[in-house]
């Protein structure tokens, strides 16, 4: 059975998961209202003026804290969010969280105490970081240097998270439930940079660093140092090892495995993205 919705704001509706999400939705003939900064009405989470024009005539939203549910803070602008959905008649709400992290664990309570019908659902390291984030230049580079050890973590395809959340927006046996979305398998980030490397048949190395140097290399790039150095506090946080399991959300909702991390590395491979520049290699975290 599928629930009667007559539209969806998709927060973070031109990033990683919120792009698939909006193409899921309308693929599926659900209305779609993108929540971004450049739509129409726009939608700034910043700017809290902006979220009531955005929510006029919506009643299910998915909700993608920017820059991080993680981040320090985000719980209380996310349960504002969506207390004021709500009141707006909104009734129905799935929220993008962290796995592990503490911050994120309080806007899964923000949300739940809104009030609506909710759904969390969970993800770790997004698979397209490599590729659509700021880790595709140092791919390029071919050095990726992060403040992360050889713990395991099960890397988590957008596609992935993508199609839990619209199976959570439009149907129904979803209210109350946390969707745990991991990968099939275990990787350190040495093996992911690995399968990369092979993919795009270059030389590609991963390089553990301190998060000192890694908040140095950010702003060096002209990154604001308060969001670097949260970048940082939250990559120490989770990368412990808690998050080192895999689990059978996908499978168990979506009735078909997830998406291997080996299958993303030779898609994007061969789109280019992780093609050299010209000229010798360089080392982004000198």
């Amino acid at each position: 059975m599928t629930a009667t919705v007559s539209r969806t704001l998709v927060l973070a509706g031109t990033g990683k998961t919120g792009r698939r999400v909006v193409s899921g939705l309308a693929a599926r003939g659900f209305p779609v209202r993108v929540g971004s900064r450049r739509a129409d009405p726009p939608f700034d989470w910043q700017d809290d003026t902006t979220w009531e024009p955005a929510l006029r005539g919506v009643d299910a939203a998915y909700v993608a804290f920017y820059p991080d549910a993680a981040f320090p803070g985000a719980a209380g602008t996310v349960g504002a969010f969506a207390n004021l959905a709500v009141a707006c008649g909104v009734r129905r709400l799935v929220l993008l969280a962290d796995r592990g992290a503490a911050e994120a664990e309080r806007c899964e309570q923000a949300v739940r105490d809104a009030g609506a019908e909710w759904t969390v659902v969970r993800a770790g390291f997004i698979t397209q970081n490599f590729s659509e984030a700021f880790l595709a230049e140092l791919v390029r580079a071919g050095v990726v240097a992060l403040p992360v050890g050889d713990v395991g973590e099960p890397f988590t395809d957008a596609e992935d998270i993508a199609d839990v959340a619209v199976a959570a927006l439009t149907g129904d046996g979803h209210a109350g439930r946390i969707h745990d979305v991991t990968g099939p398998r275990l990787l350190t980030f040495a093996d992911a940079v690995g399968e990369i490397a092979a993919a795009a048949r270059r030389e590609v190395r991963y390089l553990p660093v301190t998060p000192e140097r890694f908040v140095a290399a950010l702003t060096g790039r002209g990154v604001p140092a308060e969001y670097a150095t949260q970048l940082a506090g939250l990559l120490a946080e989770v990368f412990d090892g808690r998050r080192a399991e895999v689990t059978d959300t996908v499978e168990r909702v979506l009735g078909r495995p997830p998406r291997d991390f080996a299958d993303y590395a030779r898609e994007a491979a061969a789109t280019g993205v992780w093609d050299a520049p010209p000229g010798p290699p360089a080392e982004p975290y000198a």
